[in-house]
């Protein structure tokens, strides 16, 4: 199922991004906002609703409810995880080998104070 709606959400990127390519922008119209001739229509300067608005319009419902299935889906998933399947306890002890030597222990060095005076 959630192939299938992967596969759906990816066609559906693809064509919404097609469909907005296509569509020409709103500077094309910018004689209309200076008088031109088509600001005298009867939808105004924009115009009647193309059908490439309209497809945009459909492809991105389509798109949101493709991306809210797909995010409740993978929220709701009922499986292992990694973190789930951890056996061993969180805190081990390092285990000490014959092959290395052991850490040889100083006393710690004083560092001089930067309030004294020399």
């Amino acid at each position: 199922m959630s192939i299938l709606l992967i596969i759906l959400h990816v066609v559906v990127c693809i064509a919404i991004i097609m469909i907005v390519l296509l569509q020409t922008g709103k500077g094309a119209d910018m004689g209309a906002a200076f008088g031109g001739g088509s600001s005298q229509t009867l939808f105004g300067s924009t115009g009647a609703s193309t059908f490439l608005s309209k497809a945009t319009t459909i492809i991105a419902i389509i798109f949101m409810i493709t991306s809210l299935s797909l995010a409740y889906i993978s929220g709701h998933k009922k499986g292992s995880s990694i973190m789930t399947d951890i056996k061993a306890p969180i805190e081990q002890k390092a285990e000490q080998t014959g092959d290395v030597a052991p850490v040889n222990q100083t006393a710690p060095v004083k560092l001089p104070d930067a309030t004294e005076k020399k």
